[in-house]
This record gives C-alpha cells, structure tokens and sequence, in this order.
C-alpha cells in the first residue's frame, strides 16, 4: 500500500501523554507501512490504552477517503460484490480498505471472519486492506468501533474504504450514519413486494442491487423495488396538473418514473437507482461503480456531503461523551457505593429510579469533568 499519500503532509502530532510505543507506531504509520496499519487499527478496535490520542492525532487527516457501504440480508452475495467493486478500484489506480464485520456467537462470544477467505482474490493485493471485525454484541450491523476503524485507514490516505455489514435484517441502520453511500443488497429470494414497502433499510439505501440476477424473480424484485420509489417519492404526479379531473391514462407509471429520474438525477432529488448485478460473472460490477460515482456527484452537488459528514462528526461527540460518562461513572468506587446504598430506599418505595439518578448526577459534576472528587 506504500507509497503513502500523505507522505507530504506533517507527520502526526500526539499528545505528550502519549507512550514510547505509540510513538514508535506513528512514525511507522507516517512512513505507509501495511504491519504498521495493522497495528493502529488493532489499537483502535481493542480500544487499548492510547487509542483516544492516537485517533485524535489521526483527526486531522480524516475525510479525504470516500466511505461506502454494502447491506443487506445473508446470503445475498455483499463479499462478494465487495471484492468485485475491490479489484475494479485497483484496476482504476485506487487503494481499498475493506472493512467486513461477522455476528459474534451468543453462546461462545466468539466470531468466523470469514470474509477474509471469500476475498482471497484480492487479499494479497499490496493496494487492499482487509478487516474483519465482530459485532461483540453491537446492534445495528456494524461493530462497536467501524466507525474508528475507517477513520485510521482514511488517516492512512486509502482512497475507498468499502463497509460491509453483518446482513441482520431491517434494523441495520448504524451504516447510514457510517458512510457517504450506502448500497442495499438483495436478492431475487429477499421477500415478496410488500417486503419492499417496509420501514428500516430499505429507506437507507442510496442504491439497489439486485444481485443473482440471472435467478427467476429477479426482474419482478426490481420493478417492485421501484415501484415502491416511485410511489415514496411522488414521481407519479410529480407533472401532473393540480385540478380536478385528471386523466389517469396520462399519470406516469411510478416504476418507470423512478427508474428514469435515478438515471438522471436532478440538482435537488436523489432517486435510487435499482441496479442487477451476477455476482459470479461480475456483470453488473461497472454499473455500480459509475451509480456510486453519480451519488458521491450528487452530493457533493447539492450540499449533501458536507451536511452527511457534519452529523456524523456530531454523532461522534455525543458517542464519546456517552461512553466516558458510562465508563467515569461505573468504574468509580465511590459511585458504586453510594448507589448501592441507595437500594433499601428503591426497595420500599422510599424514592425512585428518576430521583436516584437525578441525585447521582448532581453530585458527580467533578467525576465527569474527569476532576479529582
């Protein structure tokens, strides 16, 4: 992955708490060394002592590499159109990072990683970077610390860094928070059309791929995908004349008018287009790259990025204070004791869980600032 891209910029500037060891990883991380990103990124996803000021060192870098992620239920071919989209980058100059998040077991805590193995055809490419992660019990299809993770290899100068999730159904929304663009995955056996009319991810997606293609159902998922858009996005009446007796033979068929509005997109609407793709013949992997093209157009077209990449930096704060809170909070001895006085009085019905927490918090003002009690 060397030459680094960053190697004319200023090296990384830790803080003076920072370790020997951390230092030594820095250096070698300026210098574009692959063990050294390694390394970093093990840091950071262990959230091992230093990893704060190591990303904080990094945070001046981030924001140069276009994130996107890939979703959808298992088995819908996502390692595969992974690597595809992978080797196609490569093919254009482009370095990859690759972030594949695995379900870790309920009952042994433990994960497969197996994407690793499902990208074998570019794993020793010097211009990719695989990850696996596991969930470790984080909801909502990522793991607890992907967020990060792209952060250092966007520090590190990858151009594409591509996301894909654990494929756990409605409810994996986290990549929408994650991503520049997110791709929903599907397949001819996803469900029938009222499936597509549903809340959760299908309302995240930038774009639809309809993978395995060649399979029967596949044309009628599409035009179910669309349709659905179509009627979402009011395309159907979207030239019609607002008065009374309109001829309904002249309003547009609402899959035909999405499928025309995602090929070519207006300054001010984004209609997702509903790509086919065949995984294990690569056809269809050309037309995702140019739809992701269009996107990240779009939105730098419209404003949409910058807004995107602002709430992101928003979330991040507000992630950073909760998870300092909890941790200042819960590992303070003294916290601990006075809530477990506390717990004859909830008992009886003396107070409550509100006026507890009411009572804990103005009292920790100091602990939270990270102050001496």
């Amino acid at each position: 992955m060397t030459p680094n891209p960053h190697a004319d910029r200023p090296p990384l500037a830790l803080d003076a708490r920072a370790s020997d060891a951390l230092r030594a990883l820095v250096t070698e991380f300026d210098a574009g060394r692959k063990a050294a990103l390694a390394r970093a990124v093990s840091v950071v996803e262990d959230q091992r002592a230093g990893s704060d000021l190591l990303l904080a060192a990094m945070h001046p870098r981030v924001g140069r590499a276009r994130r996107i992620g890939l979703t959808g239920p298992p088995g819908a071919g996502k390692s595969t159109l992974t690597t595809l989209l992978a080797a196609e980058l490569r093919k254009a100059g482009l370095t990859v990072g690759i972030v594949a998040v695995d379900p870790t077991s309920p009952f042994t805590g433990g994960a497969l990683l197996g994407d690793r193995v499902r990208m074998e055809s570019v794993a020793l490419d010097p211009g990719v970077f695989i990850r696996s992660m596991a969930t470790r019990g984080s909801l909502g299809g990522l793991a607890a610390t992907t967020r990060e993770v792209c952060d250092v290899l966007d520090a590190f100068g990858v151009d594409r860094i591509l996301v894909e999730t654990v494929g756990v159904g409605q409810s994996e929304l986290d990549i929408a928070r994650t991503v520049d663009t997110s791709a929903v995955v599907l397949v001819p056996e996803s469900g029938d059309s009222i499936q597509t009319l549903k809340a959760g991810v299908m309302e995240i997606a930038d774009l639809f791929v309809v993978n395995k293609a060649d399979r029967p159902g596949a044309d009628r998922l599409r035009n179910d995908i669309e349709l659905m858009l179509g009627l979402r996005s009011g395309l159907t009446l979207k030239d019609t004349p607002a008065h009374h007796g309109i001829d309904l033979k002249a309003l547009a068929n609402p899959a035909k008018a999405a499928r025309k509005a995602a090929a070519a997109p207006d300054g001010d609407r984004w209609v997702p287009p509903v790509l086919r793709a065949v995984g294990t013949t690569g056809d269809g992997i050309v037309e995702m790259l140019d739809a992701l093209d269009r996107h990240f157009a779009y939105l730098e077209r419209s404003g949409a990025l910058q807004r995107r990449r602002r709430a992101r930096l928003r979330e991040r704060v507000m992630d950073v204070v909760e998870q300092r809170v909890r941790r200042r909070l819960w590992t303070d001895p003294a916290t601990s004791a006075w809530l477990d006085d506390r717990i004859p009085e909830l008992e009886t019905g003396r107070t409550t869980p509100y006026a507890v927490a009411d009572a804990l918090l103005a009292q920790s003002g100091a602990l939270l600032t990270g102050e001496s009690r």
